[in-house]
């Protein structure tokens, strides 16, 4: 059961068709369903693909889509953060706004680090677990 967009070239608009089979498609009688004209052409309808979350994710760490990732460059990083957050689709706080941004910037990790010491979480370890392993 497809159903086939077509420019109506009389009343000028995008119009849908749904045909019951294939082959009323291809030898049905073309007529719009707003203007009853017989003038349309059939486009060529979007496509979209659905994707797992994980499949997404699968791609946005494929780090050979950003061929200009550098780990030494804070402004790379960044970049690359902001790409895996739009991704994710979640809101990961004002913190990692705030740390995004500064390395947009271009401000040294270690520099925001040092200045955001609750950022790692308690205990500054790098697990957020508040542990102290020494």
């Amino acid at each position: 059961m497809p159903i086939y967009e077509y420019r109506c070239h009389d009343c000028r608009r995008r119009v849908s068709i749904f045909w019951r089979t294939f082959s009323d498609a291809e030898g049905g009688a073309l007529v719009c369903p707003r203007c009853g004209g017989p003038n349309l052409t059939r486009l060529v309808s979007r496509v979209r693909v659905v994707h797992s979350e994980e499949s997404r994710l699968d791609d946005v760490a494929n780090l050979s889509d950003l061929p200009d990732l550098d780990e030494n460059d804070p402004r790379s990083l960044g970049r690359w953060m902001r790409k895996m957050s739009a991704e994710t689709g979640e809101d990961l706080g004002p913190e990692f706004d705030e740390v995004v941004g500064r390395l947009e910037a271009g401000e040294n990790p270690e520099d925001i680090e040092k200045s955001m010491p609750d950022l790692m979480g308690e205990g500054g370890d790098d697990f957020g677990s508040g542990l102290d392993t020494a």
